[in-house]
């Protein structure tokens, strides 16, 4: 049963998560809320191994979540509800592309869709902020200074620096960041 539910679960999150792979990460955290599989530090765990790991970052956390859940078959489960909507969708549009070019419903849609899409990735990254140099992220205002993880805060941004004035591989900020924070933890 619990394999029905994962494939389910992320069959939803695939279809409606558009924008790429962080845009599936607001369905996860209600996912969380509502079925309990797993906490949002955990998930905030999630997505920091999955953006350091090759593939896409919305299948990588798909995998990783069912993993958790439910083991090797979770995992695949989950995965395969993720990806089917797109591998759907593809297929129908593939074989209705000259309909769909230039039809004027599918751009106002896609017009509607792109503003929203990019407001829930840039919900997600408030909140990984919030959860990544706050110890207690609860959204409250006032309670942001008293939680402060200011390590965290000054990591955050020495790597925002970093990555707007160095064009470098995002891998080797990643090992950079991971060497950084084994030492800040010592």
């Amino acid at each position: 049963m619990i394999f029905l539910q994962l494939l389910f679960e992320f069959f939803k999150t695939g279809l409606f998560a558009i924008g790429g792979g962080l845009a599936t990460v607001p369905f996860l955290y209600e996912m969380s809320d509502r079925l309990g599989w797993f906490t949002k530090e955990f998930l905030s765990d999630m997505i920091a191994i999955s953006e350091s790991t090759p593939g896409p970052i919305g299948v990588n956390v798909a995998t990783y979540a069912g993993y958790a859940v439910s083991g090797f078959f979770g995992a695949v489960c989950s995965t395969i509800g993720l990806v089917a909507p797109s591998v759907i969708t593809i297929l129908i549009i593939g074989k209705m592309f000259d309909k769909f070019k230039n039809n004027l419903y599918v751009e106002h849609a896609l017009y509607g869709v792109r503003p929203a899409t990019t407001g829930m990735i840039a919900s997600v990254a408030l909140g990984l902020i919030g959860s990544a140099v706050l110890n207690d992220f609860n959204g409250q205002i006032q309670t942001v200074f008293a939680s402060l993880d200011v390590r965290a805060a000054i990591l955050f941004f020495i790597f925002l620096i970093l990555t707007n004035k160095l064009k470098l591989h995002p891998i080797f900020y990643i090992i950079l960041a991971g060497i950084l924070g084994a030492l800040l933890k010592l």
